[in-house]
Parts: C-alpha cells; structure tokens; sequence
C-alpha cells in the first residue's frame, strides 16, 4: 500500500490508518447520539464528512457488555460540498445527503465502501413489479380473455416496463 494513497482508491482501509491521516477541519453538529464533521486527510487533502452515531443494543445483555456501539461512515467531498457544509447551504445529514459512496466501518476494524444506489435501484423494480402484479390481476379479473386482450395486456406491460426504464 502506498503511504499517500488515496483512500478512495482502497477496498480496506484499516480504523488505524484514518486516525492517522484524518484531522477534523469544522464541526458541523453534535449532539448525544450523532456527530458530524468534516475531516481532512493529512496526506492527499482530500476532505471527507465523517457522521458517528450511536447505537443502543437493546438485546445485549451480560455484565460484559455495555450494549453500545458506536458506527462511523465517512463520505468523499468536492471543495464546492465542505463549502456548503461549512456556510449551512447544503444538507449533510444521513440518510439525506448521503447518496454516493461512503465508507463506513465494518468487521475487523476495517472500513469498505458502500454504494447506497442499489436501494434506491431496489425500491424501483418493487414499484415495477407492485405496478405489473396490479395490471395482471386486473386482466384476470376482465372479461377480455382473448388473443386481442392478451395483445393489449402485453402492450400495457411492455409500456410501463419501458416507462420506468427511462427515468
């Protein structure tokens, strides 16, 4: 690994490796569950925004365990974004803001990458197949059980299929 690498061009990046090369240039909001920040790094001055929050596990029981986690995700900035940021004119909360890629902190201490893209990919083929199961059942409900009417319902599905596909 190059030592000023990137950090977006890495797959892993290990906690220990941030907390050299990340320093934390404004706080952005801060209360007893959530915290942002935007964080610079040392080596590439790349500046990310860092959002800590966290977690109560209810179920964790046992002397042992204090039944808090603590999550982190950082995301890359353009030099326009921690402007914005930093002056108040543009939305930095999570899930909100955050709809490119993040890094966020995994098993093992390490960070990945994360795309948040493929839910919203997910929750449109759900609006696809919710809308293609209501025009099937309202064509088993019709009267129009001809090779007319199966044309037609092919024509319907085919629009609407091709209708979500453009936008």
């Amino acid at each position: 690994m190059n030592e000023d690498q990137s950090m977006q061009d890495m797959k892993r990046i290990p906690a220990e490796l941030l907390q050299e090369r990340l320093e934390v240039v404004k706080q952005l909001s801060n209360d007893d569950l959530e915290l942002y920040e935007i964080s610079k790094d040392k080596l590439t001055g790349e500046h990310y925004l860092h959002y800590a929050y966290l977690h109560k596990q209810v179920a964790a029981m046992g002397p042992e365990s204090s039944g808090i986690e603590t999550f982190h995700q950082l995301m890359s900035l353009e030099s326009d974004d921690v402007l914005a940021f930093i002056f108040g004119e543009q939305e930095f909360t999570y899930p909100a803001a955050w709809k490119r890629s993040f890094l966020r902190n995994g098993p093992e201490g390490d960070y990945v990458w994360f795309n948040p893209e493929y839910t919203q990919d997910e929750e449109n083929s759900e609006a696809i197949a919710n809308e293609l199961r209501e025009q099937l059942l309202r064509f088993k409900q019709s009267k129009e059980l001809t090779p007319e009417g199966v044309s037609r319902l092919l024509q319907d599905l085919d629009r609407t299929r091709d209708g979500h596909q453009s936008e």
